[in-house]
Formats: C-alpha cells, sequence, structure tokens
C-alpha cells in the first residue's frame, strides 16, 4: 500500500512542477509581447503610441492633451504625471516605467528624469528638414521601440492612403488658404513652413497664402495686422484664449479681414499643430470637410 500512496505523492509532485512550468511559460510569453511600459512628458509622442496601440501608462497633463490634441483620446486609466515643464517625479518613480519618452523641448529634465528609468529623446520639426518624411521616421522609431514596426508601417501606409483619398475630393477652386490660432485679441499664431500643417496643406495640393518667416515649429507670432492685404481664405484654428472670441470686434481690423477673406473663415476645432501622423490626418480631414459645403453649393 505503501508503495501506491508513494506513486499518488510522486504524480501529484510532477503534476505541480509542470504547471508551474506551464504558467513561467505563459509569463515569459505574456512579457514578451507586451509593449514596454513607458511614460512621457510630450503629446506628440503619447497620440503617436496610442495610434500603434501602444499607449504610455502614463503622461503629463492629461486634461490638456484633450483640450489641445483631442484625438486620439488617450487610455481612461492613463495617470496624470502634472506640469510637462515640471513632471511629478516622486509618481513618476512610484510608476516604475522601462523608459522615459521626451522630445528636445524637455532635454533640461534629462538628468532627473535619467535617475528613474533610462530616458530617449526622439525629435521632430528639425529646421530644414522635410517634416512629412520627420513624420515618418518618429512613427517607425516608436514602432522598433514599442516592438511593433508593423503597426508603424501600418499608420504611414494608412496616413497616407487617406490623405489621397481626402485630395481627391478637393475641387481645383480652392483659393489659397491662411490658417491661424488666437493668442489673445490682437496676436494670432500663423502656420506656414516647417509645420504640420503646411505638410499636411502640401500633400493635399493647396496653397498657404503665408510667405514670411516661420519658426522651427512652423508659425511666426503676429499681429493681426501682418495679415491685411493678403489675398486668402482664414482658417481659424481653436482654442480661442479665453474671452477672445466674444472680444473679437466685426468692425475692427479682424473685422475687415473677415470681409476680405475668400470665403466665410473656416473654423476647426482643436488640432495639435505641434503633433505628428495622428495630428496631421485629423487636421486634413477637417480641413476638407470644412470646404466640401462650398463644393456642395
Amino acid at each position: 500500500m505503501r508503495w501506491l500512496v508513494a506513486l499518488l505523492t510522486g504524480l501529484v509532485a510532477a503534476s505541480a512542477v509542470a504547471a508551474s512550468a506551464v504558467a513561467a511559460s505563459a509569463v515569459a510569453a505574456s512579457t514578451a509581447t507586451s509593449p514596454p511600459r513607458l511614460a512621457t512628458l510630450d503629446w506628440t509622442l503619447a497620440e503617436t503610441l496610442v495610434a500603434l496601440d501602444a499607449p504610455p501608462a502614463a503622461v503629463a497633463q492629461v486634461e490638456a492633451y484633450h483640450a489641445w490634441v483631442g484625438e486620439p483620446a488617450l487610455p481612461g486609466a492613463t495617470i496624470d504625471l502634472g506640469l510637462r515643464s515640471q513632471p511629478n517625479l516622486e509618481l513618476l518613480a512610484s510608476l516604475a516605467p522601462e523608459r522615459i519618452l521626451i522630445s528636445p523641448m524637455f532635454a533640461n529634465l534629462t538628468p532627473r528624469l535619467e535617475r528613474i528609468a533610462p530616458v530617449a529623446s526622439l525629435p521632430l520639426y528639425t529646421p530644414d528638414r522635410d517634416t512629412w518624411r520627420e513624420m515618418r521616421e518618429l512613427t517607425r522609431s516608436l514602432g522598433r521601440l514599442v516592438e511593433r514596426p508593423e503597426a508603424a508601417t501600418r499608420l504611414i501606409e494608412e496616413t497616407e492612403a487617406r490623405l489621397d483619398a481626402l485630395r481627391g475630393r478637393l475641387n481645383d477652386a480652392v483659393p489659397p488658404l491662411l490658417v491661424v490660432q488666437f493668442m489673445d485679441r490682437r496676436h494670432v499664431r500663423v502656420f506656414g513652413d516647417n509645420g504640420l500643417f503646411q505638410a499636411v496643406l502640401d500633400r493635399l495640393g493647396l496653397e498657404n497664402a503665408w510667405r514670411g518667416p516661420t519658426n522651427a515649429w512652423g508659425f511666426s507670432l503676429v499681429g493681426i495686422e501682418a495679415l491685411a492685404g493678403l489675398d486668402a481664405r482664414l482658417v481659424v484654428v481653436e482654442p480661442y484664449p479665453a474671452g477672445v472670441r466674444e472680444r473679437l470686434d466685426d468692425a475692427g481690423l479682424w473685422g475687415h479681414l473677415v470681409e476680405a477673406s475668400r470665403g466665410a473663415p473656416l473654423v476647426l476645432p482643436p488640432i495639435w499643430s505641434f503633433g505628428a501622423l495622428p495630428s496631421a490626418e485629423r487636421f486634413a480631414e477637417q480641413l476638407v470637410s470644412a470646404l466640401e459645403p462650398d463644393d456642395a453649393a
């Protein structure tokens, strides 16, 4: 009888060892296929990671992201790290990210962030470089980093195909466009070379009326009087600063610009003008949809 008890005991032990091995193997496999746990201070990197189906665990200023970037939305479980320029380092450390992603704009934070996890800085909007090519390169870099290179290729191809389709919906009579965003009642950002909006206008075959200088982010901060005399249709990108929309005086200079606009000014919802492919597609969708009622008329 003892031999039977010993045999059964041995079988149970062997089964337990086998089950443990299977469980360990499953955990290892799951870990191997899961994207790394990331945190980022940069909304452009965050929107691209979401589009790659590898959203970061933590992002700076989540509420402001949704106000300025809009889509793609961050998952509800995303942890807010506080200000982009002054993140909550204790909270960040408690999350134990595998890597922290930044853009060169936050390079001064690197020494403090490196005490928590390895830091990767991914550039975009480099002067004298083709913006669209840089957006493709950024997408591929993030795809490799989260071990989703196929998703990166798919995002690039689908975005370019969508913009080609949107271009086909436009007629040949679209006038030059003047894309602005209000900073206060008298000053706007006007967008041109080296920016996301210009890159999209180029792919859609549309002309930008602004020929003036721009900074590394593709815009100039000007008084609205600098826009006078430009033969163009106005495109205003929200959000407006608090109280500005209500205080725009239709009888003042802005009112004259509206009267001179080649068609009613177009007002687009918030679009992250410093974004990557997701924001580029969002801008193209919103702009073409706003232009189409003229075609229908």
